[in-house]
């Protein structure tokens, strides 16, 4: 299979080229919009990146694998990233971690069975105030506990 952007995603991609004073000043936004049609950023897309923005295959993939909101693996219909850094810790992210895992049959890095859930732990979300909190896809949920944890669970397996 070869990646390449479909018709829509091509378009953004145009668009997004115009905002910036070069190719290079366009990885992050183009990585998304790639991230966005396959899911997640596999060495094929990366490459195809690279190739679209006349960059390294280096560069992109340093790129991708410094910043979190990249993946390079496929991952649950919601992905659930669980803050471990200090606050959170303090307020109780791991014992949300270990039930998410167990509830789930899951650790980190990986997918349930249905593909419905994927489990992560992730450095500082900038939810210090209000911790535990995890991001689901791309909301925000604060001051968890584990029955929260469950509702909110619940509450996406009917979506």
């Amino acid at each position: 299979m070869s990646f390449s952007f479909n018709d829509n995603t091509e378009t953004t991609f145009q668009e997004t080229l115009k905002k910036y004073p070069n190719k290079q000043a366009a990885l992050l936004p183009t990585l998304w919009l790639a991230q966005k049609q396959n899911g997640h950023l596999s060495l094929e897309v990366q490459e195809y990146v690279a190739s679209r923005l006349e960059l390294s295959p280096v560069h992109v993939h340093g790129v991708v694998t410094f910043y979190t909101m990249y993946k390079e693996k496929p991952t649950g219909k919601f992905h659930l990233q669980v803050c471990r850094t200090l606050s959170c810790a303090l307020n109780g992210c791991e014992k949300i971690i270990n039930h998410l895992g167990e509830k789930h049959g899951i650790k980190t890095g990986e997918i349930t069975d249905d593909g419905m859930f994927s489990l992560e732990q992730v450095e500082c979300l900038a939810s210090c105030g209000t911790g535990a909190m995890m991001q689901v896809n791309e909301t925000y949920l604060e001051n968890l506990t584990t029955d929260k944890v469950d509702q909110i669970l619940e509450k996406l397996k009917k979506e």
